[in-house]
């Protein structure tokens, strides 16, 4: 019998599960060393667990959430988070820095009705989480080595270095170094430095590096002419809880103050 696929979805845009859909003719392939068991961007069939390798989109944002996933995890032998969601809690962490009542009482007529917990976690601060893949949205290229991977029974080689390595990899021209702000130094690689080839600094997608010196890269920052405000504000984008680019934003001292649309 062939491994059990699940692909689960929490608090998210389903990005990274458009990804492994993206994957077109790999997919096809894929699709006969696995039994794709739940996969409901895909398809309504759904078969009973337990299931071999999960793959978890989205963040834990609601009290169903938290029950959701233990079950999950219950039922999978191999769990993998993936996207800046599921790995750090997304762009809908920035409610962590807020009152997150105050945001339902603007956006919800009824706010009543709104059944949410304070903070959006990542899915490894509830569940033992066995491999994460990081990025908003993911590569293609790294899910097909971890699914490959783990087919063969063997470790999955995802990379660990900084966005800088797949510059020099690339022979692009350091932005940073010609006057353009860029998170290349201290963010995990995996998209291929995309953004510094196009001239524009890198944006932290993958989330914090291993050993990212953040506190660095601040200094750079500021003799760039960039404001307290600005440096907080480029760390807190996908990956804005993540300890290091949490604490990064913190480090400055500047306070954001966060503008609802409709006052």
């Amino acid at each position: 019998m062939n491994p059990t696929l699940a692909v689960w979805k929490f608090a998210s845009c389903d990005g990274c599960q458009l990804t492994l859909l993206d994957c077109e003719d790999e997919l096809l392939a894929l699709a006969g060393r696995v039994d794709i068991a739940h996969f409901l961007e895909a398809s309504s069939a759904v078969a009973e667990g337990p299931y071999d390798i999960s793959l978890v989109e989205g963040s834990v944002t609601t009290p169903a959430d938290v029950e959701r996933i233990a079950r999950i995890r219950a039922q999978s032998r191999v769990l993998v988070t993936i996207g800046a969601c599921a790995t750090a809690g997304g762009v809908q962490a920035l409610r962590n820095f807020a009152d997150v009542n105050e945001f339902a009482s603007v956006v919800y007529a009824r706010p009543d009705y709104i059944d949410t917990l304070a903070t959006s976690t990542p899915i490894a601060s509830h569940v033992l989480v066995d491999y994460e893949l990081r990025g908003c949205p993911i590569d293609r290229r790294q899910l097909l080595e971890l699914l490959t991977a783990l087919l063969a029974g063997r470790r999955p080689d995802l990379p660990t270095h900084s966005v800088c390595f797949e510059c020099k990899m690339r022979g692009t021209t350091c932005v940073l170094v010609t006057g353009t702000p860029c998170l290349g130094p201290v963010t995990q690689s995996g998209c291929g430095a995309i953004c510094p080839a196009y001239g524009r600094g890198c944006y932290g997608c993958f989330g914090p590096m291993p050993g990212a010196n953040p506190d660095s890269l601040m200094g750079k920052l500021r003799a760039l002419g960039m404001n307290d405000v600005d440096r907080a504000r480029v760390f807190r984008t996908f990956n804005a809880a993540a300890p290091t680019f949490r604490r990064a934003a913190e480090t400055v001292g500047a306070v954001l103050v966060m503008i609802h649309p409709l006052r």
